[in-house]
């Protein structure tokens, strides 16, 4: 389904085409009009189409958290915003605006910012990079607007060796129904010191989001990128499953950071993998706040000898939320090494569990692999699940996993207290320790968000 949103600024014509609905559910007729409304070129309407036919013939996951609550012929598919694309954020439109300064969008890029993009609904409608990184080549793009201006990086790499279309079911229909997200592109030899930050907000009743975002780091360059998620909340069930591809070359070093806080009636189905080079570095830095409903597993592929991993994470499960995270690691070449640090606070009946995969491949010699998950359960209603996964295709590398679960022991409340903290402080700090590491890997307007949003998750938790 097509959102109806009626920009008057719009001929009759226009008009009427923004409107316009594709029944109910996923068709042929839907994808082929978004693709019309992008403009865009007949490989990419073909790539929508192929991955749609693979998609209806696909079933729904039976594994992990119960989906049969997701009604996909109730989502609306795509919801222009009553708004162009602009670099100047005096022009986006003052209610869109205030929604974004709500969230420090202009504040985050006139700080410690490189580049800032802000999509609302299904389309970008701010997007700027500061002139010295544009300079050096760096090209910074909503993805829409990559597909038309940087087309033979786009196609070589889009939704081919890192995401293929028939990934599973809902990576089929992300590509089918996709819009809006980032595309990023680093020249050799160039780091980007400052960072790249898009932030997403799902803001339509029933909606669905599918931003596509696309990194190239090529040889011996550097860039860190931060996204943000959020959506209001209503009675009626939502969808997110965006796609990230990231493509690390030989030599470089790609830092990806993501806070998602969307709203209790969404189901977050993302996907995010990286493909490795030679030598090259991926981070991976995730926090999960929201989202009644979560499948997430940030995937390095490592293809380079003495390629690297490193992924840290925190879910947060609370009354009604089921988080259903965690990492993989595939060991491909030589030498290549991953660590997975993921963290999970679950309170008020909430369910938080890792499910991870690390596979060591038979010319994967003396590779190293440490898997470490640590829950923190909050009360007697809540739930804490591991599910690791280890498949050992090579007898000289090394794989570690270690798992702990816990609760806030009476020692613990007791020597806060002692301290004159009020029992409610007392838990505040404890989990603030618990997730400090996570913390300390966001630059500080991000750090400072995040605890904010625990304190807001944690609100009750004392009883």
């Amino acid at each position: 389904m097509i959102g109806e949103i009626d920009r008057s600024k719009y001929d009759t014509a226009d008009r009427a085409r923004e409107r316009y609905r594709a029944g109910f559910g996923v068709t042929e007729e839907l994808v082929r009009e978004i693709s019309r409304q992008k403009k865009e070129p007949a490989w990419m309407l073909e790539k929508r189409l192929s991955a749609l036919r693979l998609f209806l013939k696909t079933p729904t996951p039976q594994w992990g958290p119960n989906l049969s609550g997701l009604d996909l012929d109730k989502i609306i598919y795509y919801v222009r915003p009553d708004a162009d694309e602009s670099s100047l954020w005096e022009e986006v439109p003052e209610e869109i605006k205030r929604t974004f300064d709500r969230l420090g969008i202009p504040e985050a890029e006139r700080t410690a910012l490189g580049g800032v993009g802000a999509q609302y609904d299904s389309d970008v409608v701010y997007h700027n990079i500061k002139e010295e990184w544009a300079k050096q080549g760096v090209i910074f793009e909503n993805m829409d607007t990559a597909v038309e201006k940087c087309p033979d990086l786009v196609r070589k790499r889009f939704m081919t060796s890192c995401v293929p279309i028939n990934d599973h079911k809902f990576a089929m229909l992300h590509a089918a129904v996709w819009s809006g997200g980032t595309f990023i592109y680093v020249p050799p030899g160039v780091k980007v010191a400052f960072p790249l930050q898009a932030y997403f907000r799902m803001n339509a009743e029933r909606g669905g989001q599918f931003e596509h975002t696309l990194i190239i780091a090529d040889t011996d360059s550097e860039v860190s990128y931060i996204e943000g998620c959020s959506a209001p909340r209503y009675m009626t069930s939502a969808l997110h499953a965006g796609c990230v591809e990231l493509f690390v070359g030989e030599g470089a070093v790609i830092r990806y950071s993501s806070i998602e806080n969307w709203s209790l009636n969404t189901y977050n189905l993302n996907t995010k993998r990286a493909l490795v080079e030679k030598n090259g570095t991926i981070e991976w830095t995730n926090g999960n706040m929201g989202s009644g409903t979560t499948m997430l597993y940030p995937a390095s592929i490592l293809v380079g000898e003495g390629a690297r991993s490193e992924s840290l994470g925190i879910a947060v499960a609370g009354p009604g939320q089921n988080q259903d995270t965690g990492a993989k690691a595939i060991h491909v070449a030589p030498r290549t090494s991953s660590i997975i640090r993921a963290k999970s606070i679950s309170r008020g009946g909430g369910i938080a569990s890792y499910r991870g995969l690390v596979r060591v491949c038979k010319r994967a010699d003396e590779t190293t692999s440490h898997v470490v998950c640590d829950a923190l359960i909050l009360d007697d209603e809540s739930q804490s699940h591991t599910y690791p996964f280890v498949k050992m295709e090579n007898d000289s590398s090394e794989v570690s996993h270690e798992a702990r679960a816990g609760r806030i022991g009476d020692d613990e409340l007791f020597y806060a207290m002692s301290r004159g903290l009020s029992q409610e402080r007392a838990i505040q700090m404890i989990i603030g320790g618990f997730v400090e590491e996570v913390s300390k890997k966001l630059p500080i307007e991000y750090a400072v968000e995040f605890n904010r949003l625990l304190d807001l998750q944690m609100e009750g938790a004392v009883g």
